[in-house]
């Protein structure tokens, strides 16, 4: 499997966290439309198929993740 760029992985999460915030699923549909984008393109650059587990899963390769307990995750 090819791996995101962590750079690229950063961007994609600090996008994905900020429209989340935002509350953009109760947006204009332009803004929802630019939320499953980024959702769909997390799980492909990490080759899962949630959006939870891509996040998590983004945020584990980014520079300076340290190892955590993620026991509660489904594989």
């Amino acid at each position: 499997m090819l791996m995101a760029h962590p750079a690229v992985l950063a961007k994609l999460v600090a996008d994905y966290d900020v429209l989340a915030l935002l509350g953009a699923e109760q947006s204009t549909p332009e803004v929802q439309r630019r939320m499953d984008d980024l959702a769909y393109t997390l799980c492909v650059s990490t080759g899962t198929s949630d959006v939870d587990a891509a996040l998590v899963a983004a945020r584990h390769r980014l520079p300076g993740a340290q190892p955590g307990d993620d026991s509660l995750l489904t594989a």
